[in-house]
Formats: structure tokens, sequence, C-alpha cells
């Protein structure tokens, strides 16, 4: 089994994922970040499959009692999959078996499976940013049609950052993607729900930014969230 692991770790693995009755090719590469950090990247742009993959494969390292010793940090983007791992506790041979096992494993077996270790976060939204007649323009939409295409999917978070908590939430409508502004600005409110391009995201502190505000929201429960949970927007008339 080692041998054949060992096989794979110069090939670009190929794997056939089933997507609505469609197949997609999906290229894993492994690359190193220094010499503590191998990162797994499966995608150039965004991906929503990619991105349940990597998603299902860091919660499986993550819960996995047996390696806290031995990984000091997981980090999960869009497309792909940071280690950070103790180099006096293993190698990147070692490294490199593990998370290929865990990502071999889970498409191979296990990509169609729910994730029950995720939560559910629900966020009341006051739908009134100072964008979302901008958003509605460029979509061709009224105010109100972005607003439910908006509250409508169960959206997943793909990952954490540019600031903490600030969750990269991945499932938006394709009709109401957005470009960013043109000239970001310098304080965008805590509590914003915006839209960047493919992404919708929530700021949870004042910070600058570029991305479209269409409404506000509590910030308190981003603290909760962690990559793989799920998150619905509903306003007052749906609770």
């Amino acid at each position: 089994m080692i041998a054949d692991y060992m096989i794979r770790l110069n090939k670009v693995r190929m794997v056939y994922v089933q997507n609505n009755a469609r197949y997609r090719m999906c290229h894993l590469r492994k690359y190193p970040i220094g010499d503590s950090c191998l990162c797994w990247s499966m995608a150039s742009d965004i991906d929503l499959r990619a991105s349940q993959i990597i998603l299902r494969v860091y919660r499986l390292l993550k819960n996995d009692f047996r390696f806290s010793s031995v990984i000091r940090d997981i980090v999960p983007s869009y497309t792909a999959l940071a280690v950070h791992f103790d180099p006096l506790s293993t190698n990147t041979s070692e490294m490199t078996e593990t998370v290929e096992h865990a990502f071999f494993s889970v498409m191979d077996n296990a990509v169609e499976t729910e994730d029950n270790t995720s939560k559910l976060i629900r966020l009341f939204v006051d739908y009134r940013g100072e964008d979302l007649e901008r958003v509605a323009g460029l979509a061709g939409l009224t105010v109100r049609e972005v607003v439910e295409r908006h509250k409508a999917p169960c959206y997943t978070v793909a990952m954490m950052g540019f600031i903490p908590f600030f969750p990269y939430l991945i499932g938006l409508d394709k009709r109401i993607e957005t470009p960013r502004l043109s000239s970001p600005r310098i304080r965008v409110p805590a509590g914003s729900v915006a839209i960047g391009g493919a992404q919708t995201g929530i700021y949870p502190s004042q910070s600058p930014g570029g991305w479209n505000i269409i409404g506000l929201t509590d910030t308190e429960p981003l603290a909760r969230l962690e990559p793989g949970d799920r998150v619905i927007f509903y306003e007052d008339k749906d609770s």
C-alpha cells in the first residue's frame, strides 16, 4: 500500500467526480511552502466541487486525534489545502502519505456524503445595503429579486480570512455575481453582508473593503464559524 502511495506522489491525480449527471476531472497537485508546510491544490478558479472535497479532507484530518501532535494547523481555501506540521515529529513523506490517503478516500468513496460535524447558522439580514441597487442594476434584476436570490441558497464557509472571523461563503447565485467596486472604501461597517465577484461574505469588524454591501447582520455568531459550516440568511418575514 505504501509503495502504491509513493508511485502516486509524483503524478497528477485524475479523479472523475459525478456532479449533476456530469463528470468533472479534478487535478490534485502538491507543492511545499517552506520546510514545515505542504499544500495540495485542486483547481485554479473558485470551484464548488473542489471546495467540498477540500472541506471534507480538512474536517477528516482536523477531527482525527491521531494527528493532533503532528499537525500544527490546517488551512483550507476555495481550491487548496495547506497543512502545517511539526518537522521534528514527522517528515514530508509521512505527511504526504497521510494527507493524500485522506484525499483519495474522500474523492473515491465519500464525496456525496453529508458532513455531520458542520454547524448550521441562521443570520438575520437587514437588506438595505448601499450597493444593493448597483447589484440589481448590473444583474438586470429588481432589488427584491436580488434579495430573494441572495437568501435562497444554503451557503458553505469555504475558508476564513482576510481579517479574523471573515467567512468566505460559496454558493452564490450566478445571476447576482457582481464585480468589486473600482475604488475600495476606507471603512466598511462591521456586520456588512457583501458580494465580491462570485463570493459573498460578512465583514466581522470595520475595515477597508471593495465588495458590494447589500445588507447588515449581527457579527456575534461569526466567531463560532469554521470552514465547512453552513450559513442561511433570512429576513424578518422568514422567521
